[in-house]
């Protein structure tokens, strides 16, 4: 007789309480940091950088931080310097977590803004104000 392999029980749901905190304890850090000026970098020095979010794997091997200029320009150089410079965020963040490994970083453009720009675009169309107005 087999058995069926049920899923994991937070295959379906989002994130556990402990993966939000430490997210939430890395995005503080690496924002202290950049204000701070504590990562010696030209390009990070030349931008106001905002870190809205980071989200971690179930395993907390991986931190996905996201990352956005002020103004959303230059993301790219932005993201490339932070990159350069993981190894030292990751050694200054595993100081402040208590974990038996610090996850690893990936810097990745948030894209939260342009999408909120986009749903607010399709609800100021035409379109859509005819079908509130109707109601």
């Amino acid at each position: 007789m087999t058995r069926k392999k049920s899923a994991s029980p937070n295959a379906a749901k989002g994130p556990t309480q402990r993966m939000l905190r430490i997210g939430e304890l890395i995005r503080h850090k690496i924002a202290e940091m950049l204000s701070r000026s504590e990562i010696h970098d030209d390009v990070l020095a030349a931008h106001v950088i905002t870190i809205p979010e980071v989200r971690i794997s179930p395993d907390l091997k991986l931190a996905t931080v996201y990352v956005m200029p002020l103004g959303g320009k230059s993301i790219k150089p932005v993201i490339e310097s932070l990159t350069r410079n993981k190894k030292y965020i990751r050694t200054e963040v595993a100081h402040t977590l208590n974990l038996r490994y610090a996850p690893d970083l990936k810097f990745v453009e948030d894209k939260t803004f342009e999408e909120a720009t986009r749903i607010d675009r399709l609800l100021d169309s035409p379109k859509v104000r005819q079908d509130i107005e109707k109601k």
